[in-house]
């Protein structure tokens, strides 16, 4: 008798879950198909979005110049500033720790 209520018991719990996962899926379908405003506009409380802090500069006005810039470069100059690194580090006297 006790196997036929957890069984019962498990089932009912399986079908909300179920349930609340068909709920979600169809609330989050509605949400993504909605339009939303620009990310610039005011929203309806009347106050403008706000920016993170790092896209402001020091007056507090944002910043419209890349934030990152990467320069590419060969694996042999990466190679090779990593051995002018190294061998400008203060234990670079040709040594290893390891004992040849």
């Amino acid at each position: 008798m006790l196997h036929l209520l957890y069984i019962l018991a498990f089932t009912a719990l399986a079908f909300f879950a179920v349930a609340n996962l068909i709920r979600s899926l169809i609330t989050l379908s509605t949400e993504s198909q909605r339009l939303h405003p620009p990310a610039n506009s005011v929203s309806r409380s009347g106050i403008g979005r706000v920016p993170h802090p790092e896209f402001l500069d020091d007056d507090g006005n944002v910043v419209n110049e890349p934030l990152l810039v990467m320069k590419s470069m060969t694996v042999e100059d990466a190679r090779s500033r990593l051995d002018a690194l190294y061998n400008s580090s203060p234990n670079a006297s040709g040594e290893t720790s390891e004992g040849v």
